[in-house]
Order: C-alpha cells, then structure tokens, then sequence
C-alpha cells in the first residue's frame, strides 16, 4: 500500500483490489547479466510478443529515473490515483532502480526494508539520494532516501549479492488455480458488476473511477469476492499479475546490455511496483462489513529468490496473519508459471475504519 494514501470508502471488492496506493513508475535502469529465461522458459511463458509491440510503460516512464549526479536521481510520476497521493510500489520500485545504478552489474538484488514515513505529494517529483553503506566481495547494501520538499518520506535498504551455487535448497509448493487464460480481468470484472442495474449510485461511481484508472498493471483475480455480499472472507487472495506491455529479455538501452542478455535488476524493480497493488487490502476481507476511513502502508519488505519475468503471467498468493490495533500485516509470494518461487514479500499497514456497518450496495 502506499505510505502516502487515505482511502475513502467501504471494505469492499474495490477497497481490497486496489488496497491503499496510489502512483507512478520506471527507471533507465542498470546493466546486469543474468538469465530470466529460468522464469521464461517455464510451462505457459509463451513467444515473444511480435515486433512492434509496445514497451511497458513501467520501462519507458515508471522506472526511468533521471540521473542528476552520482547517486542522486530523480522520479517523475505516470499514474496518480484518485486519492491524489503516491502510489507505494511507484516508490519502492524507483528507490530499487536508484540503489541497483551504486552496484556492479554481476550483483543482483536479493532484499530489500523499506519505511514510508512522510505522505508523497503528487504534484512535484521525488528525489532519490543513494548511500553505498558498505561493498563486500559476496554482498553489498545501498541505503536510499526519497526526498520531496527537502524531507525524507520513504528509506529503503536493499542487498544485493553475487551468485552463489549451494545444496541447501527448498520452498513451498504453490497453490493449485485456475490459469489466467481462463479468468476474467480487473476491467471485465467491473464492467460484469457495472451491467447489474441494482447496484447503488455511489458504489457505482467508485467502481467507475477505478475502471478509468491507466494502472499498469494487468490483473486477473483467482477468487473475487462477492461485491453485493459484507459477510467475512478468509483473508486470502489469489491474482495472476503481470506488468503491462513488453520488457522482454534484452537490456534497455543505456543499461549496457548486450543482445540476448537479461536484465534481471529491470524485472525485480517492476516487481517491486506490482507487489504494492491491492496487497494490504488482503487484510480487509474479514472486516467488509466496515467502511475504511484511512489505510495506508507503513513499510514493505522483499525476497527476490528465483529470476522471472515480470511481463509474464505470475501468480500473485496474499494472506493476512493478524490484524489489530489499527494495523494489519500482510504476507505475499509471487510464483512462477512453472511453479518458482521467486518473490517472497511482507507489509504492514494502517486501516482505520467507522465502527458503524455499512450499507448494502445494492
């Protein structure tokens, strides 16, 4: 979720699908050698998309970040919510990019903590100022800040490490669903609801604004709950995601790619953005029947453990654990088609709500 963003509204399908961000994106990002084909190559990745096809906006715009000396950069903004603050993975995903510029291109990102800690103002970019805390021979830490208004709103430590081969190895199985190809979108899903004339005027509105949204992010929820229905759900949530557009498997332009080598630090950066979108919201499932006042992240971790592609289908597995004392916590793993696991991530929020139930949106 995003540090930066109350939500109004009740604890409903659209509450918990887009969460609590709201935001922008990408990075001319740094060269690194690595092969995502392992995430590729897996059962359903399917062929490049034909010639002409266009980049992901999270390449050409989200993450591109401008350099303006060595180890500071700066952010511009591609998509801004309605609540008109910062969407959470905007940040996380730049302050990504920016740290991954102060590492040598054989060391790929492995964790990353980071804080929000001030709201982010929409209307003015974000400065990213890179610290190089410390560089061993196996692993290396950069520390960023994103400044708006000459004060830090976000921190972020990542380590990043050189390939390591060991015996040690295991991981969950992952969830048995449905494949995308056989689920309907975010937007066929709204459009479904939209068509019931029962459904009230201003859940109707909001529903609207959310399919007006240029989200970058193509979204096909396994299980979405009932919209017409606050009844508790398990705070479970299962989506395949993927970024829009084409990343592909080459370097990006001034990155110093070769032909034919992948840019694994690129994919990890748009999965920083995606892992934002709609995950605290997991936390609301068993609360539907109360209208959300406040939600906002307060931090966001991540464990990058296979490469993958990020312009390919994922799946997307959230639960919530606890929730309490006006915050709740949010675990995630995104899997490979082939069933990887390749990203482990955590969060933990503010959710504010009226203790009144709401109204029946019908």
């Amino acid at each position: 979720m995003s540090v930066f963003a109350p939500r109004m509204g009740g604890a409903s399908w659209s509450a918990v699908l887009v969460g609590s961000r709201c935001r922008s994106r990408f990075a001319e990002v740094m060269g690194a050698p690595g092969d995502a084909g392992g995430a590729g190559a897996g059962p359903g990745s399917g062929p490049p998309p034909p010639p002409g096809d266009l980049r992901s906006v999270l390449i050409t715009s989200v993450l591109n970040l401008e350099r303006l000396e060595v180890d500071l950069f700066r952010g511009q903004h591609h998509w801004v919510p309605a609540t008109q603050h910062l969407f959470g993975g905007q940040i996380v995903g730049q302050a990504l990019v920016a740290a991954a510029h102060a590492v040598s291109r054989d060391e790929q990102v492995h964790s990353l903590h980071c804080y929000f800690v001030r709201t982010g103002d929409p209307k003015v970019p974000v400065l990213y100022e890179v610290e190089r805390t410390r560089t061993g021979k196996s692993f290396s830490v950069r520390s960023v800040k994103a400044i708006q208004h000459g004060k830090p709103i976000f921190t972020c430590q990542a380590s990043f490490q050189l390939s390591q081969g060991s015996p040690v190895k295991h991981q969950f199985t992952m969830p048995t669903v449905p494949p995308p190809e056989e689920l309907l979108t975010q937007e066929e899903l709204i459009q479904k609801f939209l068509q019931n004339p029962n459904v009230a005027e201003g859940y109707r509105k909001r529903l609207t604004k959310i399919q007006a949204q240029d989200v970058p992010i193509d979204i096909k929820p396994v299980n979405p709950p009932d919209i017409f229905s606050s009844e508790p759900q398990e705070p479970k949530q299962l989506f395949w995601v993927r970024a829009r557009g084409y990343i592909g498997p080459h370097g990006m332009g001034s990155t110093g790619c070769s032909a034919g080598e992948t840019d694994m630090k690129v994919h990890c950066c748009v999965a920083a953005y995606i892992s934002d979108y709609a995950f605290l919201g997991t936390a609301l499932l068993p609360h539907r029947q109360y209208r959300v006042k406040f939600m906002v992240s307060l931090d966001h971790s991540m464990w990058f453990h296979a490469p993958f592609r990020a312009d390919h289908w994922m799946l997307y597995e959230c639960e919530s654990p606890w929730a309490g004392g006006c915050r709740g916590l949010v675990q995630g793993r995104l899997w490979r088609r082939d069933g990887v696991l390749a990203v482990t991530c955590a969060q933990e929020g503010v959710i504010r709500v009226e203790q009144t139930p709401t109204q029946s949106k019908l």
